[in-house]
């Protein structure tokens, strides 16, 4: 890497904070290029070479994840609502431009997500992390946990997600505000065809699980020791922080990895809170 690209990657890291900070405001071009300290008139292919969509199209697909989110697990915000927080005049013009990515309406998304076109079409561009990577040890109790179990392509994983919570709503077993909510990863899902991919969709129990036509079952996340390291921001993007708590961590730790699967803590989610404030603890078993 040579000395101008660090300078680059973090003018526009800068630009990129910016912009999910301020995602309800107009963001020009000129002003995203001042907060840059580059020239308006080079700006967009700047951007462009860093992220890979151009700017316009990244902060429209910022705003729509935030309003499929929304359609999908907020049910309380009227179609309007979420069209006019999602920046749309109307919600004819949110409507256009939804369905020209998604496929569907936003009403039709409401009602049946189709969640495999959602994951190939809103996809944001990779980011490289641009800290070191930091991990704690913690020794952890047994976790009784309920447990809805994933098997199939990682493009479906939020039909799971959206059972699971259907289930979670009305189940007095794991209340989400009293308890952890937590993904038990079984595959890596570049290493296996997306048909083998497992995944628990877990929430910790606090009472006895009840018989359910969900397909919920009780499990346990096994104790023991953990290497604890905090993934910030869209989960889609918690694979580099893996890769980093692998890569950066551990060969420089002394520790060796447990015969166990990892899992993750979503601390906090959307659409409760913007996709960049997002925080997620990745649990690594050590011997």
């Amino acid at each position: 890497m040579n000395d101008s690209q660090p300078f680059y990657a973090r003018r526009l890291e800068r630009v990129l904070t910016f912009i999910e900070d301020h995602l309800d405001e107009d963001l020009p071009l000129d002003r995203l290029a001042s907060i840059a300290g580059f020239s308006k008139y080079h700006f967009h292919r700047q951007f462009r070479a860093h992220v890979g969509v151009p700017v316009a199209r990244f902060i429209a697909l910022l705003r729509l994840r935030r309003a499929s989110y929304q359609l999908a697990f907020a049910r309380e915000h009227r179609v309007l609502d979420v069209a006019l927080d999602a920046g749309f005049d109307s919600p004819e013009a949110f409507a256009r431009a939804f369905k020209s990515t998604q496929g569907q309406s936003p009403s039709a998304f409401r009602r049946a997500p189709d969640w495999a076109r959602w994951t190939a079409e809103f996809h944001l561009p990779p980011r490289p992390r641009t800290d070191t990577m930091q991990a704690s040890i913690v020794t952890l109790d047994p976790i009784p946990v309920a447990v809805l179990e994933h098997h199939g392509p990682p493009a479906t994983l939020m039909r799971s997600v959206q059972r699971f919570i259907a289930w979670r709503e009305q189940s007095p077993a794991s209340p989400e505000a009293s308890t952890r909510t937590l993904g038990v990863v079984y595959d890596d899902p570049d290493s296996v065809a997306p048909e083998q991919f497992r995944f628990d969709i877990c929430a910790e129990l606090a009472g006895p699980l009840e018989s359910n036509d969900a397909g919920v079952i009780e499990k346990r996340v096994a104790g023991g020791r953990y290497a604890v390291a905090r993934h910030r921001g869209s989960t889609d993007e918690i694979s580099v922080s893996v890769l980093a708590l692998y890569r950066e961590w551990l060969p420089n730790s002394g520790e060796r990895v447990r015969d166990a699967p990892m899992f993750f803590h979503y601390i906090e989610r959307m659409p409760r809170v913007a996709e960049h404030e997002q925080v997620t603890d990745i649990y690594l078993p050590l011997a």
